[in-house]
């Protein structure tokens, strides 16, 4: 059954990597700060939910759609600064 869940797990996270692709190579996130704020909440508490409960694939997926959001947000911050 474990199989279904990374299956899913990276599914999920992969889907990350264009948007964050383009956001490093743009210098500049153009997704939604809403959507980013949303789903970095979302994704960090059921992280840390998913420890928790000893759930590693869980663990790892929302760890990784919270760093996709971090790197995200960092662009998104630092092109409204220059």
């Amino acid at each position: 059954m474990h199989i279904i869940g990374y299956i899913g797990l990276t599914a999920v996270a992969t889907g990350w990597i264009p948007q964050t692709y383009q956001t490093i190579k743009e210098k500049d996130c153009k997704a939604n700060m809403q959507f980013l704020i949303l789903n970095f909440i979302g994704s960090f508490s059921l992280m840390v939910y998913a420890i928790i409960l000893n759930d590693l694939v869980f663990s790892i997926l929302n760890f990784m759609t919270s760093l996709g959001a971090i790197i995200n947000f960092y662009y998104k911050f630092k092109a409204a600064r220059n």
